[in-house]
């Protein structure tokens, strides 16, 4: 067999007939291939498997981490400060109690704990391509050297002959060679749920979709029912299956806005800091004329680095992602990626499947039509509690005969069950038949009871070329209520003269009208005028515009059974009772959370492989689209080309026909347009769309392990109202995240600056070590950090449009908020510092001449505490919010101040930390500075409130 012999891609195999395919692959259909034709197959062709692109190591991810310019710069001052203590070790300079390279072993703590934080995140492999191989099947019966054996599915080659039964799961793709009555489940790779019929014989035009595709069978599949002899004509990645695998490979995955933001403020304050470092060298060399003092100015510089660097932020940002993870999933919001949280929060356009989704996933009977009347009819689900209504107002089934006459037929002519299972209405069949019964329910006809008084006794089931079935039924005399009257229920008394059996049909409109004479009105029959014909006609056309799925219902008296295979003859002289129209009922939760998505200035976008007048039906009742909005079917837009689809992708709320390969499209489409976007699907052919999505999410109940994995959140309840939910937190979250970064950073450049002056103007010594910036950093910004994190949202939070998850970490005003709020940090320390170093270096002070650093560091570490008090709100003074809707707040500064305190008045701690005591007088000047900081930030809302500015 020649390469070049072969058809020019998988696509075209439909289109052969089976001698044709098999005469290319060069294959018998009884004796298969020999084994000599395998081996050079499997050279050719390679094993039957799905392939696996080379990614990172666990090693190459770990030492990734490390390359971050934050963690870089701590090492390096951790080394130099090693090399520092190394030299006062060996010049016996310590200070009594000292232990040298604490500081350098502290650092290289943080340092190690951020590298494995970091690790933890992002080493969760990908696992959807494993997803992908448990789809496939571990062995297969196929015929060789004219003998049938099972073999491993690996070693599958085109042109093999595999033997298919009820049961197994499909190895490769292939043709049809012969089929006993064979159906397929493709639900997984085409999104159709109901099992398919296969069909051998059928040749089909090339561009037939796949899931019209009756002659062939996919990899990954599985068989229902009945038997088949496949030619097996596309192995390994060159499958359906493998395509997507190829696809899902080919998507690369970007960073998040959160993870762009954090390299950005990494970047800027690295330079700055490096910047300052070199003043700050620059202006103390100049000052002393040399480099007498250079230790003491590498001191300097060795803590301005450490202060600059917020070392507890990546432990800060994890835990407030996490918990934002706890308080979706209690919102049946499961997150897989940890930085999808604050991810949610920038989405733009919501691009959501209807069936499920959008809809309740169950049938719903919404109008009636009988006796040129039609009712609206109430209710939610399969419950049968609901109205009749007819313009306007509430019709009881008594008022209405014909109401309950429609309604007898939809219980009898009925195969499914309707049942309560823990509190839940439920069907036991098809959900189109399942809405039939809620309907006569609501008319107050029970399918059991019914099933006494017209006892069934034969059928012409359904089927596709008839496109109707028919009941009959033996009419059971029972009590009519009056003493010792027995008769026909008073329901279809109007049915029947004396004949003993009745005939309840319903099917496809058209049709079912096409073999009525009469129509029922009220308690008796008349002639079908040819108006009346057409009005049915009109009337049914108006049903099917609003997207429902429509259904004729009529009936026959029978003096005898009719004899089986009579239905076209037994079918015919039906009595008319009118229409019934059905819709997969939005679900009532969407509208809300349709307009919360329109308030936030996100667009919702529906995508269907329905028919588009249902799907427009949907979406203008959801408020997705209007009436006059453009739809666009997956037929247009496989004839687009990418740059067509990119002009149209902003114009359009409605793809319906869509094939679930058009969402990566789609996708991409829009992401060119500067959307950010978020992907609903449940099916393997999802997959790429969901990884190419800035936010992929799959379905809980209904989605594949495929789409689950590749996902980046997964909706436990199906239900888009739970998107719209963690969009919501998803902004809640980043607007705290901003909320610690100012609160972080402002106090850092407060820190920076203040070490920075104490050489400039003539103090002498480092006011601060770095293992005391390292415990300000961890515990004194850390701690109330996170209880900031977990604030509750602003009442605006889905108010306004979607931040650009292109701006700024430093965007809106931050950036001008953290250099004010660190200035004025500085001026309050920098006084503070001033006066206690003259008040401990005056004459008769009893102390150690050093307090005035331990003085700086508690009033740093106050001040922060007010700071997070006032930071809680941006534009709200303190005294206007509740003191207990965060109660994490005022535990977090209470325990914060305690542990400040314990380092400087327990001994132990006070000399690891190389504090001082601190008299009465001391602390009381260390809380009065601090408590400027707050007092500075309540006077700032006052102004801006003034000014008629809102801040940050």
């Amino acid at each position: 067999m020649s390469a070049n012999s072969l058809p020019e891609g998988a696509a075209v195999w439909h289109s052969l007939e089976v001698n044709k395919a098999l005469d290319l692959l060069d294959s018998n259909a009884d004796s298969g291939l020999t084994s000599q034709d395998i081996q050079q197959r499997l050279q050719q062709y390679g094993p039957n498997e799905l392939e696996e692109t080379a990614g990172r190591s666990a090693w190459e991810i770990l030492l990734d981490q490390f390359k971050n310019i934050m963690l870089l710069m701590l090492i390096g001052v951790a080394l130099i400060s090693g090399f520092l203590d190394l030299m006062r070790l060996q010049s016996g300079n310590l200070k009594p109690g000292e232990v040298p390279f604490k500081d350098t072993i502290a650092i290289l703590a943080i340092v190690i704990l951020n590298g494995i934080l970091g690790y933890v995140q992002e080493s969760r492999a990908e696992k959807a391509l494993a997803a992908l191989k448990k789809m496939t099947s571990p062995l297969v019966r196929v015929f060789r050297d004219a003998r049938l054996v099972e073999i491993a599915a690996k070693e599958l080659v085109p042109g093999d002959v595999m033997q298919l039964e009820a049961g197994m799961q499909i190895a490769a793709d292939g043709r049809l060679i012969e089929e006993s009555n064979l159906q397929v489940r493709e639900s997984a790779l085409t999104g159709e749920a109901e099992a398919v019929n296969k069909q051998a014989t059928l040749k089909l035009p090339e561009e037939t979709d796949l899931g019209d595709r009756l002659n062939v069978v996919f990899q990954g599949t599985e068989v229902v029912q009945g038997r088949a002899k496949v030619l097996v004509t596309n192995t390994g990645m060159t499958t359906e299956l493998g395509k997507i695998a190829t696809m899902l490979q080919s998507v690369e995955s970007e960073p998040t806005p959160l993870q762009q933001r954090m390299t950005q403020l990494g970047n800027v304050l690295v330079t700055g800091s490096l910047i300052l470092v070199a003043i700050v060298v620059a202006g103390g060399v100049i000052k002393d004329g040399g480099f007498k003092n250079i230790q003491e100015l590498l001191e300097v510089s060795l803590s301005m680095a450490v202060a600059v660097v917020p070392e507890g932020l990546p432990a800060v940002i994890t835990v407030t992602l996490a918990l934002g993870t706890q308080r979706m999933v209690r919102q049946n919001a499961l997150i897989r990626k940890l930085p999808a949280v604050e991810t949610l929060g920038s989405v733009t356009t919501i691009c959501s499947d209807k069936t499920g989704t959008l809809t309740q996933n169950k049938m719903v009977v919404q109008s009636v039509s009988t006796n040129n009347k039609t009712f609206r009819v109430t209710g939610e689900g399969y419950a049968p509690i609901g109205d009749f209504q007819l313009d306007g107002q509430k019709i009881s089934p008594e008022e209405s005969p014909e109401i309950s006459a429609l309604s007898v037929a939809c219980a009898v002519c009925n195969d499914s069950v309707l049942q309560k299972e823990q509190g839940e209405w439920a069907i036991l069949g098809d959900p189109t038949e399942g809405a039939l019964l809620t309907l006569a329910g609501k008319a107050g006809i029970q399918k059991d009871q019914w099933n006494s008084k017209l006892t069934r006794v034969a059928e012409f089931p359904f089927s596709s070329e008839r496109k109707r079935m028919s009941v009959i039924s033996q009419v059971q005399e029972v009590a009519t209520g009056e003493a010792s009257s027995r008769g026909v229920d008073p329901a279809i008394a109007g049915f029947l003269q004396s004949e003993p059996y009745l005939m309840f049909t319903k099917g496809s409109p058209e049709l079912t009208l096409g073999r009525s004479t009469q129509i029922h009105l009220g308690n008796h029959t008349a002639p079908l005028t040819e108006k009346q014909r057409q009005k049915i006609l009109v009337e049914n056309d108006q049903m099917a515009s609003k997207g429902f799925r429509v259904l004729g219902f009529a009936y026959k008296p029978l003096a005898q059974i009719p004899p089986e295979g009579s239905d076209e003859t037994s079918e015919q002289n039906l009595v008319w009772l009118g229409l019934v129209g059905m819709l997969d009922a939005p679900r009532p939760e969407v509208r809300l959370a349709v307009q919360e998505c329109r308030d936030a200035g996100i667009r919702p976008v529906m995508i269907t492989g329905d028919h588009q007048l249902t799907a427009r039906a949907i979406a203008t009742d959801l408020g997705i689209a209007q009436e006059s909005d453009r739809l666009l079917t997956g037929q247009e837009l496989q004839r687009m080309t990418d740059q067509e689809l990119e002009q149209n992708v902003d114009l359009v709320s409605i793809y319906a026909r869509v094939s679930p390969e058009h969402k990566l499209r789609i996708v991409q489409a829009l992401q060119r347009r500067g959307r950010f976007v978020a992907m609903t699907g449940d099916g393997v052919n999802d997959a790429p769309a969901l990884k190419q999505a800035d936010i992929g999410i799959a379905m809980g109940i209904t989605g594949t392990d495929v789409s689950k994995e590749a996902s980046d959140m997964v909706l436990l309840d199906d239900n888009f109202a739970t998107i719209v939910s963690a969009t919501r937190e998803g902004r809640v979250v980043y607007t705290n995240i901003r909320r610690f970064i100012k609160y972080i950073l402002g106090s850092n450049i407060g820190e920076v600056l203040t070490i920075a002056s104490a050489p400039l103007i003539g103090l002498g010594g480092v006011p601060l070590t770095p293992l005391q910036i390292l415990w300000m950093n961890l515990v004194t910004d850390g701690l109330p950090a996170l209880a900031l994190a977990v604030e509750p949202p602003e009442p605006d939070v889905m108010k306004r449009p979607p931040f650009s998850p292109r701006e700024s970490i430093f965007a809106r005003g931050l950036g001008s908020y953290i250099i004010r709020i660190g200035i004025i940090f500085a001026i309050i320390t920098i006084a503070l510092m001033w006066w206690a170093y003259q008040h401990t270096h005056a004459a008769g002070y009893q102390g150690d001449r050093d307090t005035w650093k331990t003085m700086v560091f508690t009033t740093l570490c106050i001040a922060q505490m007010g700071h997070a008090i006032a930071i809680r709100s941006n534009n709200r003074l303190t005294i206007e919010m509740n003191p207990f809707s965060n109660i994490f707040v005022l535990a977090a500064v209470v325990v914060t101040t305690i542990l400040q305190l314990m380092l400087v008045y327990v001994p132990p701690l006070r000399d690891f930390f190389g504090t001082h005591y601190l008299n009465m007088q001391e602390l009381g000047v260390c809380i009065g500075f601090s408590a400027l900081m707050f007092v500075w930030i309540e006077l700032e809302k006052i102004f801006l409130r003034i000014m008629g500015k809102k801040a940050v």
